[in-house]
């Protein structure tokens, strides 16, 4: 099952090229590029880790190529990897757009949960499988 979400969700995985392309528009706009990873990637979790600092002032794409290569090679196959662009043009940060960069070789996907509740009404949610694993050796 492949994960889909953020901008592009549902288009084939970018190429570098085409990252790079996304990047320079951020960055032509004045967006802050973030590099973010996490080994649960339920659609609720928000809070990724952030890979080093936001790169507020970067001018060149290049430069958050690098860091996404580098970030690579720590989590290859292990981990999501997305890239965010934030707006603080207003005086706080919003999110512009966010696209899984890389992704673990192998998804588990999510199992849906339910529950019953007073009388015959029932409720629903997800896991991740990914989560039946500790933090850390879940991929």
């Amino acid at each position: 099952m492949r994960i889909t979400q953020g901008t592009f969700s549902f288009l084939p995985d970018l190429t570098d090229e085409q990252i790079g392309t996304q990047i320079a528009y951020a960055q032509k706009n004045g967006w802050a590029v973030n590099i973010e990873y996490t080994d649960d990637p339920h659609p609720r979790n928000t809070y990724w880790e952030l890979w080093g600092q936001p790169m507020f002032d970067f001018k060149d794409p290049a430069a958050v190529l690098y860091e996404l290569a580098e970030c690579r090679k720590v989590f290859k196959g292990r981990a999501y990897i997305r890239i965010s662009a934030f707006d603080n043009t207003w005086g706080w940060e919003s999110v512009r757009y966010s696209f899984i960069v890389d992704r673990p070789e192998e998804e588990p996907g999510f199992a849906l949960e339910r529950l019953e509740v007073d009388g015959r009404s029932q409720r629903y949610s997800t896991r991740a499988y990914s989560t039946d694993k500790p933090a850390g050796s879940r991929y």
